[in-house]
């Protein structure tokens, strides 16, 4: 690899490379500062006019469940040195970065992963012939003949490959099907994860860079979703200057490559890496300076904001009225000739998927929450509610059980729409309806858990309890349909724009957009920092669109279409003290109410002594830190992420688990009553199957941790891309890293 690295990047080319770089990430960077200061006085302007967004009936975890493991277990990993599989122990905490260790034993002794990897930007593929395909369309004239060795050989049918169209690639296998499926879907979830990397809560910073992105791609010529804009801001930037940089360099290099037709796909591969490591340190140190200028002049911007708030406003009306009377004729024409007929399709298109992901969510909620209760009636109690409990409050995040949510969004298409206004993949859709089914499921079970809190303090009975856990599902599930239905429309909403709006400026572009310099005397120069007169223009071109889109979601909800609410159903404060029990503290179920009794004691019981405290701060630390969401219930396999285990009995519909709950309370349960025209909602049939009533043996995961060992999974920097490693001697930042020749894995 050294040798291909040298040869192909020497001095003269690296510096050209990096100059290259600096001009795109200055020109790009002159965009974000712009949007900036537009993204700082519309989140202000914001603050001070509020929102008419309907008020959320679920509660929202405002502290998140940190330090779990999603995810561990063994699979083999191939080596590129050596060009051999190792068999590695894999784990994935909660910030769903993928840790690779040497084996168990490095993991309990503590020892440095062998590599963090940030899965943003890559897609898994399960097949040696997909990767071959694509590593063969990455570099044009080296497909290999039939006779030839490919570029990678898998020892097992059951492969998983990490691919990214520039950074490095990763190869692992398992040994059978369920093992391959069960890890396909973690690493999905990291993906999905990790490709959101903007913060949500981040009101200026973000909005400027997604905003500066668009603008950038658009002064190209670049219009409609871009598939690599996933990551963080650096990783973006990254992804940003590759899709500029790589075809060039790649016709410099490709004609270079020597050797057999997989020799020159691995070349490839490794010079691609290289160069996106280059370009990735380079964009960080720019981004961050100019982030450091920008978040210093902050202070100043928002006083002249607030200060001078109605004169912007005015001026920004001022301008958009002079721009509306230019471009309304010819964009209400090219709304109604070429967007408007086929919005609906487009929307149908969204909402068959998106609606039955929903309703999944719906379902598996349910019947999560009758099999506790059933549970709790026939073997368990009040003294194994914790641990029911306790694995409850982590369903949002368990990537199997979720999976049935998620994969409801795959058969999304565009037929025929996407080529017409350039949507390049809708994975974008999938993926963002896919994190909001996780934030709603973990809604309505954070909603659930503060509830049944609330009732656990009355003392109720066995019987008592288990008509109560009943009722605050039915209750839930009411607040459930009302959320998801204003989600999904928003959804509905957001994905419209992200269709026709790059669409629309792209037809509008030759006979407008030289035009719209000369608006720019219409800004006070004190202003010119918060009004831009190109975003101007995008606002009343979206204006001019929104009131269609608008129309088509309402009529699909008036007409019932999946179970969409009229926007003319609002719950106002329906549960004024809810919101009021969120306040607390977090609750700790495993703590307070564990089976051997000891969740909370008198208040004038004498404290602890030292030993039996730290004891007890040992045990709850241990249970938070090695808890592992996906129960490893098969240790003697291979590899320890075995099959799930088999359910004893299934039913043939969610009536009739309510059946059996209402025959073992002797007790019928109220029925559910619908919002909708206060007409009942009827539950969709589904077959489920109940899982044992025993609580599952421990996973493997939980004796991980050496005893009196203060073990905590190391934490991959978000700011860190592709492979990463700590260096040795406990768990220091992790580096970038790549493998020399000998299969040591150096810093950069």
């Amino acid at each position: 690899m050294g040798d291909v690295l040298s040869t192909h990047l020497d001095d003269a080319r690296r510096q050209h490379i990096a100059e290259k770089t600096g001009k795109i990430l200055t020109e790009f960077l002159h965009f974000y500062e712009d949007q900036y200061g537009v993204a700082l006085f519309n989140s202000m302007r914001h603050e001070i006019e509020g929102t008419g967004l309907p008020q959320a009936q679920l509660l929202w975890r405002k502290v998140p469940l940190d330090e779990r493991i999603i995810f561990s277990g063994n699979l083999f990993q191939y080596q590129e040195d050596n060009k051999k599989w190792r068999n590695r122990f894999s784990l994935v905490p909660h910030n769903y970065g993928l840790i690779l260790y040497e084996n168990k034993v490095a993991y309990e002794r503590q020892v440095p992963p062998r590599a963090v990897i940030n899965s943003a930007g890559y897609k898994i593929l399960t097949s040696v012939d997909q990767y071959l395909e694509l590593v063969g369309n990455s570099l044009p004239g080296t497909t290999s003949k039939s006779s030839s060795a490919p570029i990678l050989k898998c020892p097992t049918q059951f492969p998983l490959i990490l691919w990214h169209p520039f950074a490095r690639h990763y190869y692992f296998c398992m040994m059978t099907e369920a093992e391959q499926d069960k890890w396909q879907a973690v690493l999905q979830d990291c993906i999905r994860h990790c490709n959101n990397g903007i913060p949500e809560n981040s009101k200026v910073e973000g909005p400027a860079f997604t905003d500066a992105i668009r603008m950038y791609r658009q002064s190209k010529e670049l219009y409609g979703t871009w598939e690599m804009l996933c990551g963080n801001e650096v990783q973006i930037l990254s992804n940003l200057v590759m899709e500029e940089l790589g075809p060039e360099l790649k016709a410099e290099l490709a004609p270079r490559l020597k050797g057999k037709p997989q020799e020159r796909q691995r070349q490839w591969i490794q010079i691609s890496d290289a160069v996106y490591r280059m370009v990735y340190e380079q964009a960080k140190a720019h981004f961050e300076a100019v982030l450091s200028k920008l978040q210093q002049a902050r202070p100043a911007m928002e006083a002249v904001i607030r200060t001078d708030m109605d004169q912007i406003i005015t001026s920004k009306e001022h301008l958009a009225s002079k721009i509306r009377a230019f471009i309304l004729p010819k964009a209400e024409v090219c709304v109604r000739n070429h967007v408007q007929p086929y919005i609906p399709s487009i929307l149908e298109a969204l909402m068959v998927p998106t609606s039955q992901g929903f309703t999944e969510v719906r379902d598996v909620f349910f019947k999560e929450v009758t099999d506790m209760n059933l549970n709790v009636i026939n073997e368990g109690g009040i003294d194994k509610l914790g641990e029911y409990m306790e694995k409850l409050s982590q369903l949002a995040y368990h990537p199997l059980k979720m999976q049935s949510c998620y994969e409801k969004m795959e058969p999304l298409r565009l037929d025929g729409l996407q080529q017409r206004f350039d949507v390049s993949s809708t994975s974008v859709f999938k993926q963002r309806a896919q994190i909001h089914m996780r934030e709603q499921m973990d809604n309505a079970v954070y909603t659930f858990e503060t509830l049944l809190h609330q009732e656990l303090g009355k003392g109720p009975t066995k019987e008592e309890l288990c008509k109560s856990i009943q009722r605050i599902l039915e209750r839930v599930l009411k607040k459930y349909d009302y959320d998801s239905s204003s989600v999904r429309k928003r959804f509905f909403r957001e994905a419209l724009l992200q269709i026709t709006i790059p669409f629309l400026l792209k037809k509008l572009a030759p006979t407008c957009k030289s035009e719209l310099p000369r608006f720019q005397e219409l800004i006070f120069e004190d202003f010119a920092r918060f009004i831009l007169v190109e975003n101007t223009y995008e606002e009343v071109v979206l204006q001019t669109v929104m009131k269609d889109i608008l129309q088509a979601v309402k009529e699909a909800a008036v007409q019932r279409k999946h179970n969409l609410y009229r926007d003319s159903m609002v719950m106002h404060n329906s549960d004024p003290n809810l919101h009021l029990l969120a306040e607390g503290t977090p609750i700790d179920w495993g703590e307070q109410y564990s089976g051997g009794g000891g969740g909370s004691g008198d208040s004038g019981s004498p404290s602890p002594s030292v030993p039996e405290a730290a004891t007890i701060s040992e045990k709850r630390r241990r249970a938070k830190q090695v808890v592992s969401v996906v129960q490893d219930e098969e240790a003697g396999l291979p590899f320890e992420a075995g099959t799930e285990p088999l359910s004893p009995a299934s039913l043939d519909s969610v009536t009739e688990l309510r059946g059996l709950l209402a025959q073992d309370l002797r007790a019928e349960s109220p029925p559910l009553a619908g919002l909708l025209n206060g007409a009942p909602m009827q539950e969709s049939p589904q077959s489920v199957a109940i899982p044992e009533a025993s609580s599952p043996p421990a996973s493997p995961l939980r004796q991980l941790p050496p005893p009196g060992k203060d073990l905590e999974p190391p934490k991959p920097s978000d700011q860190e891309t592709g492979e990463q490693v700590s260096s040795p001697g406990g768990r220091p930042p992790i580096h970038t890293t790549t493998e020399d020749s000998a299969g040591v894995q150096t810093e950069f």
